[in-house]
């Protein structure tokens, strides 16, 4: 019998999970109502078929929400009431949010009766040839998510609550993402004093392997600047108000908000690639 899985949204994520869901037998439902048309590509090259909300919930075992960290709430909050009504999906919130939020999605679903799995990707979008990412669940239906293994992703069952996937998600990217924060900052603040070359030229001869690292995550930074603004204060909120390093994170996330900016990104984007030597 072939699985009916629902991947909500087309973005890079969801459309490569789509695409890497369907190369492996699944049926891939998405909803691409509001959607441009560069999702509607996504979705299409990817194989994931256009369905409306009820059709989603009387036929997908899984709905896996792989949105923007803001959205997510909302898109649980309108899934709810047809899951619990169909008794058949689980609902998998895939995003980067914080662990209150992902207490609040999973009482939303809860008053509904509908089933909710707390899950992390922590990597890139699948590629062909490559394993990853990882895929992390937890909660009490989390077992429930083991299928996707079968169908090409790297399934890892974390044995904790509902949050704890979430938590190993934001401690994850508190590390890697909180790094670029760094990096993009000290950058910037040593091009405006004039010690930009020399910085390189440091860490070129005595860190060669951050610099290498810095040459890719950097770059790959810039179009999703915008996404991990959110993010950051949801690791803020992690670390926990009463810890002064969560202001560290609000700190990243004014960075980030301000390299998204139309009227200041471009020009702090253009020192970075000057630095990198990309320009």
């Amino acid at each position: 019998m072939t699985e009916t899985i629902a991947v909500i949204a087309a973005g890079a994520m969801g459309s490569a999970v789509g695409r890497r869901l369907s190369a492996n037998g699944a049926t891939v439902l998405t909803s691409l109502a509001g959607r441009g048309e560069a999702s509607r590509a996504r979705a299409t090259a990817a194989g994931m078929i256009d369905a409306d909300d009820r059709t989603i919930a009387e036929n997908a075992s899984l709905i896996l929400s792989i949105v923007p960290p803001a959205d997510a709430k909302a898109l649980a909050a309108r899934f709810a009431p047809l899951i619990g009504r169909s008794g058949a999906p689980a609902f998998v919130d895939c995003n980067a949010v914080g662990t209150e939020t992902m207490a609040a999605i999973a009482e939303t679903l809860g008053e509904t009766g509908a089933r909710c799995i707390d899950g992390a990707i922590i990597g890139f979008p699948p590629k062909d040839g490559e394993r990853g990412p990882a895929f992390y669940f937890s909660g009490a239906a989390a077992n429930d998510a083991a299928v996707l293994g079968d169908l090409g992703l790297d399934v890892r069952i974390v044995d904790g609550p509902i949050g704890a996937a979430s938590a190993l998600k934001l401690s994850y990217a508190g590390i890697t993402k909180g790094l670029v924060a760094i990096a993009a900052a000290m950058i910037l603040a040593a091009d405006r004093a004039g010690a930009g070359p020399a910085l390189h030229a440091e860490l070129a001869a005595s860190q060669p392997q951050l610099l290498t690292r810095f040459e890719k995550t950097l770059p790959d930074m810039y179009g999703k600047a915008y996404r991990w603004v959110e993010e950051m204060h949801a690791i803020a909120d992690f670390v926990g108000a009463d810890y002064p390093e969560s202001s560290f994170y609000r700190g990243a996330a004014r960075l980030y908000e301000r390299i998204a900016s139309e009227d200041l990104g471009p020009g702090e984007k253009a020192v970075m690639d000057r630095f990198l030597g990309r320009s």
